[in-house]
Order: C-alpha cells, then structure tokens, then sequence
C-alpha cells in the first residue's frame, strides 16, 4: 500500500517503487484501473520471477468495469489512455488519473494531451513511451515519488538518450518535493502535485504563460480551503 492521506506523514505516505525498480529480477506494478488492478494481478501470480504491486491507497475508491471471466493485462505493456498530439504525459499509479483529469482541462483550452499509463515500472514499455514522444515532442514524467534519483528520471533519460532529435522542448518531471512528506495541512498542501500542476506545465510548454500565471494564483489561492490529502468526504480508508 503506497499514497498520502489524513496526515500521516512521512511514516506511512511515502512510495518505494524507485526502490524497488533499481535491484535487476524484481518486477515493478503499479495499476491505475479496477480493470488492470485484476489483470496485472493475475500475471503477477502466475509470473516465475519476484513480482511487486503497488496499490495507492487512493485508488481503492475507483470503480470501473471489470469482467468476472480469467485475464490477464501483461507485465511490461503500457497503455495509452488518451490520444493526444501536443504534450505526452508519461504516468503511474494514481497519477495517471491526476493526468487523464488534466487532458480534459486542456482539451477546453484547445490542447491535445496524450496521456501514458505505464501500468508497470518494471519491465517497462519504452516503445509506447518513444513513440508518443515521436508524436508529441513534449513530455511531462509525472511520478507519484521524490525527484532526486527517482523513477521519473530514469524515464527522462531513456528518452533523451532514443528521442533526442524528437525533443522540442526539454522533458519535465512532476515529482514530489525533495522533502519529508509532511503531515499538516500548512505544508501537505503545497506538497502534493495533481492535475492543476500539470494544466500549468502544459500550458508553460505551449507558450501560454500568462494563461500559465493566472491559473497558478488561483491554485495557490486556494490550496488553504480544503485538505490536499483527503481524496473526499466519502472516503475512509483502507489506510
């Protein structure tokens, strides 16, 4: 169980997938769907070698259609879970959805966002990875982890190492901050980034910046209303 959720801190939010994913023979899950949570679930139990799965706590509240016959979603293949043309969005976990709600923002703005639902870190799927940004040439890592020495950079250097000339703009990752995970709401609120914070890279990546600006005021302005790392008044668990 991995996530952030009712101030517990650095004892119980932190993600260890980065972790994991650098020893060689470990395999790495991370589902984002109720769908895929049963089929990485599956192959997973039938794989030979050590298998890791990482559930964010937040997830355990997605509903989604799930077929009651046997499947299986493969190690190792990621997913495209929204076609887009202007900016790649590379994600896991929870923050594939954090991404998918950030396309339909921008889609309003008249951005096309691809967004990649890597599904499972290790192995991972570079070939989906590089030809999103062969189509794009803009690409946001978003990584539910701390930035130094984490799995977004890994992903960003195996893109400027295959897709280098492809590139327009240099990568970014969205990371959490190189900090403990704090447990009030003062400082946990301004800690974890989400979909506001990537409608901001976009749009920074597309040359909007005074879009970019306004819209940051009003995400700082409001940060302090609500708590940050609540998913919402109907949801409680499990921790």
């Amino acid at each position: 169980m991995i996530g952030r959720g009712w101030g517990q801190g650095p004892q119980h939010s932190q993600t260890l997938h980065s972790l994991f994913a650098h020893v060689p023979g470990l395999k790495v899950v991370m589902p984002s769907t109720p769908y895929d949570a049963k089929g990485l679930l599956i192959a997973s139990v039938e794989e030979d070698n050590p298998v890791i799965f990482f559930e964010h706590r937040w997830l355990h509240d997605i509903y989604g259609d799930v077929p009651e016959e046997y499947y299986r979603v493969p190690l190792g293949s990621a997913k495209i879970v929204h076609e887009g043309s202007d900016v790649t969005i590379v994600a896991s976990s929870h923050m594939t959805l954090e991404a998918w709600r950030a396309a339909q923002i921008l889609r309003e703005e008249g951005i096309s966002v691809e967004v990649v639902d890597l599904r499972t870190i290790r192995p991972l799927d570079t070939e989906t990875i590089f030809a999103s940004v062969r189509k794009t040439g803009r690409v946001i890592v978003a990584d539910p982890d701390w930035k130094m020495c984490g799995f977004a950079a890994e992903v960003v250097s195996l893109i400027v190492e295959a897709e280098w000339e492809a590139l327009r703009l240099p990568p970014v990752r969205m990371t959490y901050p190189d900090a403990l995970i704090p447990t009030s709401w003062s400082l946990s609120n301004h800690y974890y980034p989400g979909s506001q914070e990537m409608v901001v890279e976009v749009l920074k990546m597309m040359g909007r910046k005074t879009s970019a600006r306004a819209l940051l005021e009003t995400l700082l302005a409001g940060k302090m209303k609500t708590p940050q790392d609540v998913p919402d008044k109907t949801f409680t668990g499990p921790f």
